[in-house]
């Protein structure tokens, strides 16, 4: 049994907590334990392991006897982890002004005090609500599911902190489980033991580091707050080259625009590279055919767009070639020839677009939140 085991079962107020002994509650080891109480009698048996899933479904087994309307989290073991920072998720201008003018002390003081005031929500918040969405209609088709969307709060900051973050998570209903605060450490290492499927975040060097370790991950860019997003229904844009490691994006660079596109018209049937975005589009792809098999793929509560400026003849041949190559489905693609994607975003309304040049960002900013990834090989561009 874990400590958040042991805290869960301080947070039921359940009298099991109360007949732990002293090691027990200390060290966080349980064996064997039963016990009488007024919702019916209870045996749990918890056998010591390192193994992560046998200790969820231990876990599992306790809360499916507790009477409560609150939904199991999901088993990190199979479930797409977004790990998110507290920035992204709120808006924390205030509080950033009063780090940048009076330094950290002041900063976690400000913090302490006004912990009762639930910070106000950020830029990524509608995607995090979306995400809750598509968790609650894949347990109304798979009730049992542990294949869901897992959302992780992940910051460098420290724990006086936390209760702010918890009342905020609280005052919203927010479905985070899990939150990671390392007291001023780099926490990219901790991505990977989170199992990370995908990072946001303020911070774009943090994104590089993140894609430097093969992880997935996005800085994301304020939008416009009175564009309304949709919250039944998790919408994802992928510009083509933040998908795939295009080596055209090179021969742009360094030979122009008319030479790329010579490039991609010879390399039409080369399957492209994946870039660590690939990994959470796979992922994400896999949530989308749980509805496809329950023939509720018109209904689906995720849809994903290509939003590509290639042309169609030649180089849009080769995008979604290599897409089909890999079984991976994308509800819609447009291509548009090298013309301007803002209108086209404006009427797609993604929560998120991933998209690695600035030019298109800019265009995009007024539709969602916009998430600009290090390019494939781990560079980032600025405003």
């Amino acid at each position: 049994m874990t400590r958040h085991q042991l805290y869960l079962l301080q947070s039921y107020e359940f009298p099991l907590y109360n007949t732990l002994s002293p090691v027990v509650k200390e060290t966080g080891t349980v064996t064997a334990l039963s016990t009488e109480s007024k919702i019916g009698k209870i045996g749990l048996q918890y056998l010591q392991t390192d193994e992560e899933d046998q200790e969820w479904h231990a876990a599992k087994a306790f809360f499916d006897t507790l009477k409560t309307k609150l939904p199991l989290p999901p088993n990190p073991q199979h479930a797409v982890t977004i790990s998110i920072s507290p920035q992204t998720l709120f808006n924390m201008e205030a509080e950033s002004r009063v780090y940048e003018m009076e330094g950290l002390e002041r900063y976690l003081d400000y913090q302490v005090e006004h912990e009762d005031n639930p910070l106000l929500p950020g830029d990524a918040f509608p995607f995090v609500k979306a995400l809750m969405s598509v968790n609650v209609r894949l347990r109304e088709i798979y009730p049992d599911s542990e294949e869901l969307f897992d959302i992780v709060l992940l910051s460098s900051s420290y724990s006086q902190v936390g209760v702010r973050f918890i009342n905020s998570i609280s005052h919203y209903n927010l479905a985070i489980e899990r939150i990671c605060m390392t007291g001023g450490q780099n926490h990219i290492d901790y991505l990977r033991a989170y199992n990370t499927n995908l990072y946001l975040t303020k911070d774009p060097e943090r994104v590089t580091e993140a894609i430097q370790e093969g992880i997935a991950a996005a800085t994301v860019m304020s939008h416009d707050p009175d564009f309304e997003l949709s919250d039944v229904q998790l919408r994802v844009a992928f510009d083509g080259d933040a998908l795939l490691s295009d080596d055209s994006e090179i021969t742009v660079r360094k030979a122009g625009l008319d030479k790329s596109f010579k490039h991609k018209n010879e390399n039409e049937n080369t399957t492209l590279a994946q870039s660590p975005l690939m990994g959470f589009l796979d992922a994400l792809g896999k949530l989308q055919k749980r509805f496809y098999v329950k023939d509720e793929r018109e209904f689906s509560p995720i849809r994903t767009f290509l939003v590509t400026a290639c042309s169609a003849s030649s180089s849009g041949n080769r995008v979604l070639k290599t897409l089909r190559s890999w079984g991976v489905e994308i509800d819609e693609a447009l291509i548009t020839g090298g013309a301007p994607k803002g209108v086209l975003l404006q009427n797609i309304k993604p929560h998120i677009y991933f998209n690695d040049l600035m030019m298109h960002i800019r265009g995009a900013k007024r539709s969602g939140d916009v998430g600009e990834r290090g390019g494939a090989h781990g560079n980032w561009y600025e405003n």
